[in-house]
């Protein structure tokens, strides 16, 4: 080291050269040969080289706050101003390398933190409403940053502006106030709960309190986006937003005889109270415009004692009985023909009374099968309402008169309580747990419901596939019962030793697939049972 101190003398000692010379001194020292501690990041990557250690460095000392707000103006600026994150309580007087270490390799992020666990509030804009939901790219990124020389970081929290419209487009582009605030909160844009319509130069009232704000406020497209007018909407007179039906016979001042409550409402006829006629004014006949039943003038007289003195018979006198038209408040009431007072208590003492399933059938099912409702003559036989699909394949004699009820009640078609013995084949066993469906119907290939209720005789095969193949018919019958019974298709009755080949010895212990191998013929997979050969070699 003396030798270095000795050759100092030769070379002019600069300012810097004497920095560059006493920093190396600092590295060598205790025998460590690395000058820097390893390279910078990325954004201090223009800082490498000896000559520039005292950029950032104090000799002998720390790195020093001051060099670095030398070069990061913007948030000293922040800082003498006593505003921002590095302002807050728990960020002011730390030092910044702290938070800020370098020298860890060009990719180290020199700006990190938990975003998770970050306190927004130490910003000094505290995060509420929406802005809870918000990710930190989606409002932190250069498009909301205005200036220039900010945005140039190209990574950078600094910048945002606090106002609504550093970050949101101004919708109603520039025709109301920019503090957004006044009518909006920071949780949803819409609606604008801060808006009080009251207060503004149109005030609501009447039936404009229930008008959608799309109605008087039109949306249109300008400057190439969606835009909706609040400001400058003409209201001088009640034809701005209105049509006039008059035509201007009487003038533009609609309020001088309508009300903002409704048109139909007259100022003239104010004191006019209809209950105080012979006819009070109920339900439906409330909202009736006067014209519709005062066809003249509205002091002539109208006939209002029955229904059909205004209202045409729908039902075209169906319920005339010996010269008498009941009226139609009999079963509808002044809320409306749509619905009926014609309780099933009084279809009871009809000569059809409503039971089981028909008790919840709609009226219209019965009554309105084309396009009018019917009342009379429609017939109280099942076959009447409902579709005889059996009139071609049952005989008449289980249903004399067609009457459905022979197999079928009210309650259900499913429930049948038909007695198959009468057929002269009595449901045993299983049979007796089958539904009518598994052996009288076929469902075809096609979708089409096959119905079969005659031809059959006695025979197993009439209804189940013989599975060995006809190998044990007899004169053409296959009779399943000398191996099976009724209940199971188990074959409980068959003894192999009443076969050609009773079984003794180790026989008796062999299972049946061992001798009665699987075969196949055509398109049929059966077990072969009935062998012709009984010799030793045959199996062994």
């Amino acid at each position: 080291m003396s030798r270095i101190i000795n050759n100092m003398y030769l070379v002019k000692l600069t300012p810097l050269v004497l920095s560059i010379v006493i920093v190396f001194f600092l590295f060598i020292k205790d025998g460590v040969a690395q000058l820097s501690p390893g390279d910078l990041a990325k954004s201090h990557s223009h800082l490498e080289g000896l000559s520039n250690c005292t950029q950032c460095h104090t000799l002998g000392q720390k790195v020093s706050n001051d060099k670095c707000l030398a070069c990061h103006t913007i948030l000293k600026n922040q800082i003498d101003n006593k505003v921002g994150y590095h302002s807050s309580k728990e960020i002011l007087g730390k030092e910044c390398i702290t938070c800020h270490s370098d020298h860890h390799g060009e990719k180290f992020e020199m700006i990190r933190f938990d975003k998770e666990k970050f306190d927004h509030n130490l910003t000094g804009y505290e995060l509420l409403g929406a802005h809870t939901e918000q990710k930190c790219e989606d409002c932190h990124k250069l498009d909301f940053i205005t200036n220039e020389k900010i945005k140039e970081k190209k990574y950078t929290y600094l910048g945002l502006g606090t106002d609504c419209l550093s970050c949101h487009t101004d919708y109603h582009q520039n025709t109301l106030s920019s503090d957004c605030i006044q009518c909006h909160d920071i949780d949803a844009f819409k609606p604008a709960y801060g808006f009080n319509h009251d207060k503004s130069k149109f005030k609501l009232l009447g039936k404009h309190k229930d008008v959608t704000c799309v109605d008087c406020h039109a949306i249109s497209n300008v400057n190439g986006v969606s835009f909706q007018k609040f400001a400058d909407v003409e209201f001088e007179s009640c034809t701005n937003c209105h049509k006039d039906v008059h035509n201007d016979k009487f003038g533009q001042n609609c309020t001088k005889c309508h009300t903002e409550q409704s048109f139909m409402e007259i100022k003239s006829m104010d004191n006019f109270n209809h209950n105080n006629t012979n006819f009070k004014l109920e339900d439906k006949h409330q909202f009736v415009d006067c014209k519709e039943c005062h066809t003249t003038k509205l002091t002539d007289p109208v006939a209002h004692n029955k229904c059909t003195d205004c209202h045409t018979d729908y039902h075209e006198k169906q319920f005339v009985k010996n010269n008498y038209t009941p009226d139609c408040s009999d079963c509808h009431s002044t809320k409306g023909f749509s619905g009926s007072s014609f309780t099933i208590e009084r279809h009871n003492e009809t000569s059809f009374p409503l039971e089981g399933a028909h008790l919840a059938t709609p009226c219209f099912v019965c009554h309105m099968k084309e396009t009018k409702w019917n009342f009379n003559e429609i017939g109280s036989k099942c076959v009447n309402c409902h579709d005889n699909i059996h009139e071609l394949y049952i005989d008449k004699k289980y249903y004399p008169e067609t009457n459905c009820e022979n197999c079928h009640n009210e309650n259900t078609w499913a429930e049948i309580s038909f007695d198959h013995a009468k057929t002269g084949y009595e449901l045993l066993g299983a049979h007796s747990n089958q539904s009518c469906r598994a052996c009288h119907f076929t469902t075809l290939p096609d979708g089409e419901l096959m119905q079969k209720f005659t031809g059959f005789t006695s025979a197993c095969t009439d209804c189940h596939v013989d599975e060995h193949n006809n190998q044990f018919e007899k004169e053409g019958v296959t009779n399943c019962f000398v191996c099976h019974n009724n209940d199971n298709w188990n074959a409980s009755k068959f003894d192999h030793n009443n076969t050609n080949f009773p079984l003794d010895g180790k026989h008796i212990d062999v299972a049946c697939l061992e001798c009665h191998k699987e075969k196949q013929a055509a398109q049929t997979t059966y077990i072969q049972y009935k062998l012709n050969q009984y010799k030793c070699e045959n199996c062994h």
